[in-house]
């Protein structure tokens, strides 16, 4: 058997033409730079001013949001303090309902943080996924 595979993209990519077992997860390293981390951000922000948010957590997620953007535009991030502000942000979203009801408009920015900050990120990636 043989199939031919485009570009893709993603944290972790399986192609398989057979039976697959993955056993304790997967996970990948992004080593995307500042400014692609930025747009990241912006996608987030973008995500979330779409999606309905109850008035008593919105506050307190823009003030993450600008945090995270202050933090994103150093030359080095602190992936640590990124990774609390992004937890933050979906534990909120997931209190208010938001992520269950959202879908992959705030997953795949999510998700991508997360991919972009290594093993500090996969609490995130195991909160939006389930």
């Amino acid at each position: 058997m043989s199939f031919n595979i485009g570009n893709q993209q993603g944290g972790v990519v399986n192609n398989v033409a057979g039976n697959q077992s993955v056993h304790d997860g997967q996970s990948a390293l992004f080593t995307a730079g500042g400014q692609e981390v930025r747009g990241l951000v912006q996608d987030l922000r973008t995500s979330i001013e779409r999606t309905a948010l109850p008035p008593a957590i919105e506050p307190e997620i823009r003030a993450e949001l600008d945090s995270l953007d202050q933090e994103t535009a150093r030359p080095e991030p602190d992936r640590q303090a990124v990774a609390g502000r992004l937890d933050r942000i979906t534990r909120l979203l997931t209190s208010a309902g938001a992520l269950a009801t959202a879908g992959t408009h705030l997953t795949g920015p999510l998700g991508a943080l997360a991919g972009w900050l290594g093993t500090l990120g996969q609490p995130i990636l195991h909160a939006i996924t389930g």
